[in-house]
């Protein structure tokens, strides 16, 4: 997908009228941003947009996660755990003390 992020009113505005008139190539907006499908009608609005506002349009590529192939399966299997605690109360940091999940910092540093 595409993401277009706008930081001008009247980018904005343009982003408004192109996703009005493209509304097949919007997967969702979020105000100054919209995420659009990958297209080369979805490249072209997305440049266009630039050309028209130059630095006041954003644009990048994103790929989903797949979390089974680009997270490791601690971190998997620790996100599973700490949602099904039996204190909803207690603090990510203090769950993972003593148990084979890793801790914030260990993950903190860590990229995917």
């Amino acid at each position: 997908m595409l993401l277009v992020v706008t930081y001008s009113q009247s980018a904005r505005q343009t982003l408004r009228n192109v996703c009005t008139t493209y509304e097949e190539c919007v997967v969702r907006r979020f105000g100054r941003a919209v995420l659009l499908c990958e297209t080369e009608l979805s490249a072209f609005l997305a440049l266009r947009l630039r050309e028209k506002h130059g630095t006041d349009v954003q644009i990048e590529r994103t790929t989903p996660l797949n979390e089974f192939q680009e997270v490791p399966e601690s971190v998997r299997d620790a996100a599973c755990a700490y949602e099904n605690r039996e204190h909803p109360s207690t603090s990510y940091s203090k769950f993972a003390v003593g148990t084979d999940h890793p801790s914030p910092d260990n993950m903190r540093d860590e990229e995917l």
